[in-house]
């Protein structure tokens, strides 16, 4: 469509939003629900967000770790880790997360999650959100191992993927290298903690913010759209 004088508005160009997190990242999550609440209350909740990928463990074994071995080695002890994790509980009840840490044995390598994430969403952008839901919700609620290949498929299945095409792609190589670069690129941005929100390449917020903090962001990249 083409404007021409007497239309009201010209069609405007999409804001873009791009979040970079970790799959096993607990803060991660509570900013998903807090930004999809933001893009609610500006009418934007159909909008596909752009999922990069950032390893919080970047040197963590294929198998994963043991979840105490892990807790004990970041926090120093079960009590410092009990403290920080029921702040997240809360945090997370109060946008409808039921975190059940308890359910966790193993934290495990997140590399094939994002590997997965990337396949999908190079295809089908719209899926993104729900297939990033999914793995969160296999993770912290149901405690599965989201760094086993049967999982993966699993969760893939249900979005609509071929069971052997996502075996086969996760079984390999592929895009592995490109997680482990966009980690880095990451960092050179100056990420050193997710979540993170990029809004239309420019602006840049960390941290799982409240969502009135997001709506901000997200009326400031509308007032930049331009004209397609």
């Amino acid at each position: 469509m083409n404007w021409q004088p007497g239309h009201s508005k010209a069609p405007m160009a999409p804001i873009r939003i791009e979040a970079i997190i970790d799959t096993v990242c607990p803060w991660c999550y509570i900013g998903k629900k807090r930004l999809e609440k933001a893009l609610v209350r500006e009418k934007l909740d159909h909008m596909p967000i752009t999922w990069r990928p950032f390893l919080l463990n970047p040197d963590m074994p294929t198998g994963g770790i043991d979840r105490k071995l892990y807790l004990s080695a970041k926090f120093g002890g079960t009590e410092s880790a009990t403290r920080v994790y029921k702040a997240i509980e809360a945090a997370g009840a109060a946008v409808g997360i039921d975190f059940n840490f308890d359910a966790i044995r193993l934290t495990p390598d997140s590399t094939d999650s994002h590997r997965l994430i990337y396949k999908v969403c190079a295809e089908r952008p719209a899926v993104g959100n729900d297939l990033v839901e999914d793995l969160f919700t296999a993770y912290f609620l149901d405690g599965r191992d989201i760094g086993d290949l049967d999982v993966l498929v699993e969760i893939a299945v249900t979005h609509g993927e071929d069971r052997n095409e996502i075996l086969d792609y996760l079984g390999g190589d592929m895009d592995r290298e490109f997680v482990s670069q966009e980690n880095r690129v990451a960092h050179q941005m100056g990420v050193t903690g997710v979540p993170c929100f990029l809004f239309n390449g420019r602006h840049a917020l960390s941290g799982a913010q409240e969502p009135e903090i997001l709506q901000r962001m997200i009326r400031l990249a509308r007032q930049e759209e331009t004209p397609i």
